[in-house]
């Protein structure tokens, strides 16, 4: 980075407070950033780590503080006014038209014009040496919904850049990306700070954020507990500064032998609500005492695979085997009551019921059995000695068993689905992205849960996007790519860069 020590920071926060009814989202912080930095913004969820890039991006307006830039203070009313001021933010869900070109996208509201009428190869020409300064290659001819989604992300940064950003705001960037991907952004971020760009990373991946960036600060419960450089630190020390006590960031699993199989699936094949095959012939078993991790780009047929085997979604074709017994057509009430944990990847959607109690949420799989509904009556004195008890075991942060799922955290809403789902006799664990989204600490809970299932003889069904995930947790790994099982390996005989090539469908 060069030296910039004696100029004005790019972008400062002076005492930036924000309020919410019944919430401190932001107290008094204070955030620094100079040009051709790159600042990673760590911190749990609920931290404030969102709230405070609004209030610099102009999407809120601070109750208490200073914003300046170059050593002046500025008012930043919106995020029109933010980007006229130099700042740019890529979502962590892009914000594209699928069907306009990339030079579109770009340009788009400031478009260079012919008379009445856009100049589509001036855009083009515009957007090409733009890229080409910047090391970002793109085609600006490319139609965006026909790119892969490392590539969607070049374009989301190249428009902040054409509207001439010298302040970046990257939000969990990585969250959709291959490994391969994640390197080739990485390089990114370094030569754009080279350019004197100064970046904000905010990630949950601590692997990237020693990796690239030159200073950290750390949020907890909306203040700013921490800043330090990142030469000298490490995934343990940034992690107990972001949870505020020890971190156990690699489950101590230890060896396992599978046993019987428990889920065998044949020639299976599930469309997706389009229409089109998702899933195509997949092959796949898994044993008792196993966890088995399915490695792949989102959108490779992982949600119709997880949805055909909980019987949300019937097949086209193929046979789905648990226990011995067909599941290829049974509903989600039946295989539930097999012995089948599933949890979604979206819990929002499909894990809960935001308007019901934790309580309610807690019994949401087996509200019918004996001992939570005699003669069509609801048993409530069973149902929330059930929530008691799963509230402590699970260690679910909330006031009380009554308060309504929405109102808490990400990490707590996993927890509850997670002490639904985990706290009976399973003998099949089917988890769908478990920590996405999801802090640090919440993250060493629920791992140590699954593996509490594999030992106990439950056979796990791990499908994350995440290959730190895969590596710390499975016995093996079945790479899925375009809906098929590619590769099917031991974790100790697999290496990152083997399983990423073959999740990009490149590998032998």
């Amino acid at each position: 980075m060069p030296d910039v020590t004696n100029k004005p920071f790019a972008l400062e926060a002076r005492g930036l407070t924000k309020r919410f009814p019944g919430v401190l989202a932001n107290d008094a912080v204070d955030l620094q950033i100079r040009h051709g930095e790159i600042l990673g913004l760590l911190g749990e969820n609920g931290a404030g780590k969102s709230t405070l890039v609004k209030m610099l991006f102009g999407v809120y307006d601070p109750d208490e503080g200073e914003i300046y830039m170059e050593g002046e203070r500025v008012d930043i009313r919106d995020p029109g006014d933010a980007i006229d001021r130099g700042m740019g933010m890529v979502h962590q869900h892009f914000q594209l038209v699928g069907p306009l070109t990339v030079a579109e996208n770009i340009v788009l509201g400031a478009e260079p014009r012919s008379g009445l009428f856009m100049n589509t190869k001036g855009a083009e020409k515009e957007v090409g040496e733009l890229s080409a300064r910047f090391g970002l290659e793109v085609d600006p001819t490319a139609v965006v919904e026909d790119l892969p989604v490392g590539i969607q992300q070049r374009v989301e940064i190249l428009k902040a850049l054409y509207r001439g950003a010298e302040i970046l705001i990257l939000d969990e960037p990585t969250a959709v990306l291959t490994p391969q991907e994640t390197d080739e952004l990485l390089q990114v971020m370094r030569d754009l700070a080279a350019s004197g760009v100064g970046i904000i990373f905010i990630t949950h991946k601590l692997r990237e954020v020693l990796a690239v960036t030159d200073r950290v600060a750390v949020m907890r419960d909306g203040k700013m507990v921490g800043a330090a450089d990142t030469e000298g630190a490490t995934q343990q020390s940034l992690a107990e500064m972001m949870v505020g006590r020890e971190v156990v960031l690699q489950i101590d699993k230890g060896e396992t032998t599978p046993g019987d199989e428990i889920l065998v699936i044949d020639g299976l094949t599930v469309r997706d609500d389009r229409g089109q095959t998702a899933v195509d012939g997949l092959e796949l078993s898994v044993r008792a005492n196993e966890i088995v991790g399915v490695a792949g780009v989102e959108g490779n047929g992982q949600r119709e695979l997880v949805e055909a085997i909980t019987g949300i979604r019937h097949p086209d074709g193929g046979r789905i085997s648990i226990l011995g017994t067909d599941t290829t057509t049974a509903s989600p009430r039946h295989i539930a009551t097999m012995g089948v944990a599933h949890v979604p990847e979206d819990r929002e959607k499909d894990g809960l019921v935001g308007t019901y109690s934790i309580a309610d949420n807690l019994v949401l799989n087996r509200y019918f059995e004996p001992a939570f509904a005699t003669g069509g009556r609801r048993q409530f004195g069973a149902i929330n000695a059930n929530a008691e008890d799963l509230v402590q075991r699970y260690d679910v942060a909330t006031p009380s068993i009554e308060t309504p799922a929405k109102s808490l955290s990400g990490g707590n809403k996993q927890k509850v689905i997670v002490a639904r789902e985990l706290s009976t006799d399973n003998q099949l664990v089917v988890a769908s992205q478990p920590t996405r989204g999801v802090d640090v600490g919440s993250i060493e809970f629920i791992h140590q849960q699954l593996v509490a299932e594999r030992d106990r003889g439950a056979a796990v069904l791990l499908v994350s996007a995440e290959l730190d995930e895969i590596f710390s947790l499975a016995d093996r790994i079945a790479v899925i790519y375009e809906g098929e099982i590619v590769a099917n390996i031991p974790t100790d005989q697999a290496t990152r860069e083997q399983v990423g090539l073959l999740m990009a469908g490149a590998g032998d």
